[in-house]
Parts: C-alpha cells; sequence; structure tokens
C-alpha cells in the first residue's frame, strides 16, 4: 500500500482526541515542561508563519512528553480588537459571531496539523468568564493606586469620532476616511508601569542568555534609565508681564550637565502650557501659531521622521549660573510626554541641537575641548568657558556640576525613565469594559466583584464613528455601586495587550478552578515559569514587556509567587516568498490547508523545520516542499525493511563496512537530538542528520540493523512528523519505540579503518586507507606507496604523522 497523508493523519488524529493524549496530570511530584507559543488573533486563516511557530513549540512539547515530563502544551485566542470591528462594518457582521465563527475554522486548521494542544485548556480571551477575572484584576490595581485616570493627548479623528493609535495615522491623516488627524486632550486610563521601571530593567539580568541578547537590548533601550540633573529655567521678568506672571519658568531634564555652560536656547515642546498660553492670549504671529497647532497635530512618530522645525517664542529665560538671558524656542523634536516637555539645547556637543542651531543661525559655544568646530563634538574632553570648571575631564564635571547646583538649591541629580505609563482605554467596542461607574456623587467607583463580569450588550449598532457603548441607548446607564444612585458605567475598554499579558497564568491554572478563580497560586507554582516561549520578535517590546510588568504586579497583589513569566525565549523568523515577507496585498501567501490537502500536514511540519533554523528567515521553496513529501514517502516505503518488531541486540563486529557506517549515521543522528530538543533547536541539522542515516541504511541490507535504524529514525522524528512515524511505529513496534529514551551505544563509532590525507611538502597529493591501530611504520610505508611519482628522484627528509588526519612527507 502506497503512502497516504490525509488516511493516516485523520486516523492518529482522531486516536489522540479519543485518548486525551495531550492533556496534562494533575500530579505535581512529576518534573514538567510549560512548553508555550504565542497565541493567535483568530482573523479567520491560518497563515504559514502560525504553521511554523506552532510546529516548533510542538516538536518541543512532544519531546519532553517522551522524556517523561508532564507536558503542559496549550493554546487560546487573542480575540479582542479592531479586526473584528472593520470586519464587522465591512461585512455587516457581529463583531463576536465573526470571531468565534473564526476560531471554530483555525481550530479545525490547527488541528489537521496535528499540533500536540491540550484541549481542555483552550479559551478565548473574549470569553467572558476571562474577562470576569481580568476585570478583577483591573480593580484591585484601581484600590492599590496602580491604576489612575488623567487627562493626556491622543490622536483624534473628528470624522470618525474616535481615538487612533499612532499606527492608524498615516501621514498626518486618518487611517480609515483620510481626514486630517488632530491632538485632543482626552481622560484615560493608566497603569504605573513606571513604578516598576527599576525592577523591570534589572531583572533583565536574570535572562541573560535564556533570551535573545537583541530583544533584551530593545527592552533595556526602551525602559531607557537614565542618570542626569534636573533644574529649573526662570522666565526674565519681562517674558513674565508677558505671560501675565501665570507661568515662572520651566524645568528641564539633562543626562549632560557637564555641558550647561554651552546652552544657547531652551526649546519646548508645541503641548507646553507655556506655548498653549501663548496661542490662546493670541501672543504669537498668526502664521506661526498655525504651523505650531500643525506640529502639535502630527504623533510622535511622525515628528520623529520629519525634518527639524522650529519658533522663537519670543521670550527668555535667565541661565541658571551666568545670568545669561536665553531665547525659549518651540521644537518639533521636543515631546511632551518626556522630560516635562522642555529641553536645554547645547548645540555645540548635541548632534540634533547642532542641526537645529544651524538651521535657525542660533549661537554656538564650545565648551569640552576637541574635535571639528563645524559639528557637533561628542566625544570626552576637558571643559573650556566653563568657568570654575575649566580644565577638568567632563566626566567628571557630570559629578560636579550636580553638586554645585544642589549646593546652589538650583536643581538636583536624578534618575529618568523614556518609559511612560501604559495607556489602557480604548474607545472602541470589541475589548473588555473598563469596570468602573462615574457617579456624580461619589466619583469615580469600582463596579463591586460580585456583579463582575461586565460584558458588552449585543445590541450594537457599528458604523466606524464613534465609540458603540457610548451611543448605546441603555447599556451604560447603571447604579452606583457606592450609594445607589444612577450613575454612568465607563464606555472605553481595555487595550488588548491586557488579556495577553496574563495568559500564561490562565493556562496554568487548573480548568477544573476555572469558575472559582483567575489564578490559581499552587497550580502556577508548579507550572510558572513558562520553560520555553516562542513567537515573534516584532512582540519584543510591548508584549513582553507589559507581561514582565504583569507578572510583577500579580506578584505584588498576592495572586502568584514568581518575578519573571518566561525562563526562556526563542523569537522564529518570518517566512519569505520571492524575498519578501508573505503578505496578500503583495500576493505572495501559501494557503496552509491546500499545503495539507495536497502533500499532508507532516510534510508542511518537515518542511518548515528543515528550510532554516526557526531563528533565521525561512524562504518558501516549492521545489524543497516535494523534497520533503519524497523523504517521508521512502520513510513510508522502507518498513518493508523491518524484521524485527523490538530494538535488536546486535554485534558489532561481525557486521560488515556499509552496515558499521549505517549504525554509526543512527546513532550520530541520536546523539545529536539532546542538544537539538534541548538547546540549539536546530531541528534541520538533525533532519539531515536522519537523511544521511536512511541513505546510509539503504547501502546495506542487514535487516537487524534496518530495524534497529528505522526503530531509531521513527522515534527521533515523532516531535517533527508524528502521524507517519507514529503510524509505522504502531504498525511496526507497537509504539514501543515513542515511549521511553534510547540510550546511545558507544561502539558504533569505533572505527575499523581511517582514512588519513597524503601530502608532500604540505600540499594534498593522495589519500590511504589504514587499519585504526595501524602503527606509524605500517601507515608511513602505505603513504609512500601510495603517492610513488611524488617521490621519484627525491630525497626524504622529514615524516611528519599526524593522528588520525594526515601524513605530510618532506622531500627535496
Amino acid at each position: 500500500m502506497s503512502y497516504n497523508p490525509s488516511e493516516i493523519e485523520n486516523k492518529w488524529q482522531k486516536i489522540w482526541e479519543d485518548e486525551g493524549a495531550f492533556e496534562p496530570l494533575d500530579d505535581y511530584s512529576k518534573k514538567k515542561k510549560y512548553i508555550l507559543s504565542m497565541f493567535p488573533f483568530p482573523s479567520g486563516r491560518l497563515h504559514m508563519g502560525h504553521v511554523r511557530n506552532y510546529s516548533i513549540g510542538d516538536a518541543m512539547a512532544r519531546y519532553y512528553r517522551k522524556q517523561d515530563y508532564n507536558v503542559l502544551h496549550p493554546i487560546g485566542w487573542d480575540a479582542f480588537g479592531m479586526p473584528a470591528e472593520n470586519a464587522a462594518i465591512k461585512h455587516n457582521r457581529d463583531p463576536k459571531e465573526w470571531t468565534y465563527s473564526n476560531i471554530d475554522y483555525m481550530r479545525k486548521e490547527l488541528n489537521s496539523l496535528g499540533l500536540s494542544f491540550s484541549k481542555t485548556r483552550e479559551f478565548a480571551t473574549c470569553d467572558p468568564l476571562y474577562t470576569k477575572w481580568e476585570q478583577e484584576f483591573i480593580i484591585k490595581m484601581f484600590k492599590e493606586k496602580l491604576l489612575f485616570r488623567e487627562s493626556t493627548i491622543v490622536n483624534w479623528c473628528e470624522d470618525c469620532h474616535t481615538v487612533l493609535a499612532n499606527e492608524q495615522v498615516e501621514e498626518g491623516c486618518c487611517w480609515r476616511c483620510d481626514n486630517e488627524v488632530e491632538q485632543k486632550e482626552m481622560d484615560g486610563y493608566y497603569l504605573n508601569i513606571i513604578k516598576y521601571s527599576d525592577e523591570l530593567l534589572d531583572d533583565l539580568k536574570l535572562l541573560e542568555d535564556k533570551w535573545p541578547s537583541q530583544v533584551l537590548t530593545m527592552q533595556k533601550n526602551w525602559i531607557g534609565k537614565s542618570q542626569g540633573l534636573e533644574f529649573g529655567f526662570k522666565l526674565t521678568n519681562e517674558s513674565k508681564e508677558k505671560l501675565e506672571n501665570k507661568f515662572d519658568g520651566f524645568e528641564v531634564f539633562t543626562t549632560r550637565p557637564d555641558t550647561i555652560y554651552g546652552v544657547t536656547y531652551t526649546a519646548l515642546a508645541p503641548e507646553h502650557p507655556i506655548v498653549k498660553s501663548l496661542i490662546k492670549n493670541s501672543l504669537l504671529d498668526e502664521d506661526v501659531a498655525q504651523k505650531i497647532t500643525e506640529i502639535s497635530n502630527m504623533s510622535e512618530i511622525e515628528r520623529a521622521k520629519a525634518d527639524k522645525e522650529g519658533y522663537y517664542l519670543g521670550i527668555d529665560v535667565t541661565h541658571p549660573l551666568t545670568g545669561e538671558s536665553i531665547p525659549v524656542w518651540v521644537a518639533n523634536f521636543v515631546l511632551a510626554s518626556y522630560g516635562g516637555g522642555a529641553v536645554m539645547s547645547v548645540p555645540a556637543h548635541d548632534e540634533r541641537d547642532f542641526e537645529f542651531a544651524t538651521k535657525y543661525n542660533l549661537p554656538i559655544k564650545r565648551v569640552i575641548e576637541g574635535g571639528d568646530e563645524n559639528i557637533a563634538y561628542t566625544n570626552e574632553g576637558n571643559l573650556i568657558n566653563s568657568s570654575k570648571l575649566n580644565g577638568i575631564s567632563n566626566i567628571k564635571a557630570k559629578i560636579e556640576v550636580i553638586k554645585l547646583m544642589e549646593e546652589k538649591k538650583l536643581g538636583k541629580g536624578t534618575t529618568n525613565f523614556k518609559l511612560r505609563n501604559w495607556g489602557i482605554s480604548r474607545q472602541r467596542y470589541w475589548g473588555a469594559p473598563i469596570p468602573f461607574v462615574h457617579c456624580d456623587d461619589c466619583g469615580l467607583v469600582a463596579e463591586k466583584t460580585e456583579n463582575l463580569p461586565i460584558t458588552l450588550p449585543d445590541d450594537v449598532e457599528i458604523t466606524g464613528e464613534g465609540n458603540p457603548l457610548d451611543n448605546h441607548p441603555t447599556w451604560k446607564h447603571c447604579s452606583c455601586p457606592n450609594c445607589g444612585k444612577d450613575a454612568i458605567r465607563e464606555t472605553d475598554t481595555l487595550d488588548t495587550f491586557v488579556q495577553s499579558s496574563w495568559y500564561q497564568f490562565r493556562y496554568a491554572t487548573n480548568p477544573k478552578k476555572w469558575e472559582s478563580c483567575g489564578i490559581d497560586k499552587e497550580d502556577v507554582n508548579y507550572w510558572l515559569g513558562v520553560d520555553q516561549y516562542i513567537g515573534g520578535i516584532e512582540h519584543a517590546i510591548l508584549h513582553l514587556l507589559y507581561a514582565r510588568f504583569f507578572t510583577k504586579v500579580l506578584r505584588d497583589l498576592d495572586y502568584i509567587n514568581i518575578d519573571e513569566p518566561f525562563e526562556k525565549l526563542l523569537t522564529q523568523g518570518m517566512v519569505l516568498k520571492d524575498g519578501k515577507k508573505m503578505s496578500k496585498s503583495i500576493g505572495n501567501t501559501v494557503d496552509p490547508d491546500k499545503l495539507i490537502a495536497k502533500y499532508g500536514a507532516d510534510t508542511a511540519r518537515l518542511f518548515t523545520l528543515f528550510a532554516a533554523p526557526p531563528t533565521k528567515e525561512l524562504e518558501w521553496n516549492d521545489s524543497a516542499v516535494e523534497g520533503s513529501f519524497r523523504f517521508i514517502k521512502k520513510l513510508y516505503d522502507r518498513k518493508n525493511k523491518v524484521t524485527s518488531n523490538t530494538l535488536p541486540i546486535i554485534e558489532h563486529k561481525s557486521l560488515d563496512k556499509n552496515a558499521k557506517e549505517a549504525r554509526a549515521k543512527v546513532y550520530d543522528a541520536l546523539k545529536k537530538s539532546e542538544v537539538v530538543y534541548q538547546n540549539s533547536f536546530a531541528f534541520n541539522t538533525l533532519i539531515a542528520s536522519c537523511m544521511e542515516a536512511l541513505n546510509a541504511l539503504d547501502k546495506q541490507d542487514n535487516g537487524d540493523v534496518w530495524s534497529e535504524g528505522i526503530y531509531i529514525i521513527l522515534h527521533l522524528l515523532e516531535p517533527i512528523i508524528p502521524h507517519i512515524t507514529t503510524e509505522l511505529s504502531q504498525e511496526l513496534f507497537g509504539r514501543a519505540n515513542l515511549k521511553n529514551s534510547i540510550k546511545v551505544l558507544d561502539e558504533v563509532f569505533v572505527k575499523d579503518s581511517i582514512v588519513l590525507a597524503v601530502s608532500i611538502n604540505g600540499k594534498r597529493r593522495g589519500e590511504i586507507e589504514v587499519d585504526a591501530g595501524a602503527s606509524k611504520d605500517e601507515i608511513l610505508e602505505m603513504a609512500k606507496a601510495s603517492v610513488p611519482k611524488w617521490l621519484e628522484d627525491k630525497k626524504i627528509v622529514k615524516e611528519i604523522v599526524v593522528p588520525n588526519k594526515l601524513v605530510n612527507l618532506v622531500v627535496k
């Protein structure tokens, strides 16, 4: 009978489901492995990136089950988010119905790949039960003052009446309606991630050599800890009068206090209160005010890409040490979200400040020796033009300036972070409702836990304009949990990153307890941290940082006892076709369903793990897919070579050369497998070794060697191509080869003979095969006999034998 992947795969997928083969055990005395791949958004169809991600994790999970570990390998659905609302608008479908319909289809796709996920631990983050416990966490964070509400600047589309994420602003316009986006001040909810800045930064050390260094660096830079000086610039008397004495000055933070004597201008963000006051009171030229407003309506990302732009505000401040008058500008490179929205500018020693000063012909004062005066000098040197600090190194001057400013009570040394508090408010329907109520008498009130979950109404109209929850006629009207009076329910929903920040703990909680608790500490203490986490590097900052933050918060709220959620992290490379990332818009996608229908799931899995190491980009190759299919078919066809239904005992010495070579190849693959499955994850090298072993078996005809070889190869490849290996293992060995680890036999690596290169004066001229135990004299005699023409009329002056490598004869 020929290889029929569809028949074999359907058969074993049903058997595994009937057996409950992939459910974790409740026996917490066993050694454990928690293998987790980042869960998918239910967009409707799997793509090849999913196939690769989940094949990697599945290979690990299946390997550890065979090593007698208690394995938790779950899957779920990151189900809230904008795409569901967009689909509702485009196709006139209910987001809930669209989402669960997609989940049903994608679940079938995952099953068709033979992925060994737990069935009992699956959930969607839009499930009301998941929302219930998430809302409980949010309320506890609010009570512990880790969550607060404040006004902030957001991207606002007046045409759509909604807030836009930075990623939805394209060249200053709304991605959906192309209307010009403005910056608007709105109330929103924030999680105090800044409180955990130091711990998030310091605990990166715990992840060294376990997470990719690139990810650690990205998180370190995102947190952005910097030591420096915080001080104030006082407005001149004339400037105070111009501002009607509403402002005394402004604070700045600098990491370069050593350059304080080189300040020649200061710059404010367009959103700074002083700038707003100048515009509001018509104290700026109308054109200038308009230009500043346009800058303020640009997102931070757009400003970073734009050319430097700024305007003198007609006010000045006094230098705190020299008493000099310094102009105040507004500049597009100053952000309201960092350092109070004000900076001191030292163009002689900062490239950005130099570019701006050169453009607007502002003074440039050098205060550190060295470099070309036509560019900013940013290296070390001794101070000049710095009063009593002249002559000391700028490194020492950083300390001295802070000391001087503190003595004069003009400023203080401080630590700053680039990390901003996490804004979790979204003015959209398809998200978890934020469980608060607005009461005229009591203010902002958390909902009572017995009233959770606060679920979304089903009867909404989603037009893309405004917040459907805010527009709903009845949903937002409620009673105050405190006083019982009429109140208004919060209509913002939670950022979807909240759901993916704690899902690893929900998986670890026994489903029997899901109704009674969100996270069970006993279960989590056993399963966490996640032993291996797998996902794309695009999640290096937001998701992974938020999940680390949530872990520390839940620890402090006494839900868990761990500090870090993910012990090891593997970031898989993208799947490319024709050198580009697969994309529907480009038209270079490959449909996994069609691939499986034509070749089978094992071929899809084999190709994705063989074509490239997991962390590297994978270039799609049709002929390589065909090659993977041919290898599986060849493996299937070789079952007829097996003569024993157990692992045979073989007398190695009695075998011929080809049989010995075949055994060596088989056991070499076995030897390699432990490193691959536990550390390197270079599945491509293990697959290649198994292919070599099968080729070597083809060159010999010993039935026991065939039986041993197939027994071991099926064992090694089961985590990668589970259907065909399980089918053959059942037929040939009753699956005994899949239940226990197999010991490497060192005897198969002992060589009867060795091949040595023969060189004349260092140049290779031939080779010889000698017995492994041959003496030096015997080796030299054979070496000389193998290269007679190179020794003709020559005198050998030196004979060199490098054991197991070569013979070199020096002649003249």
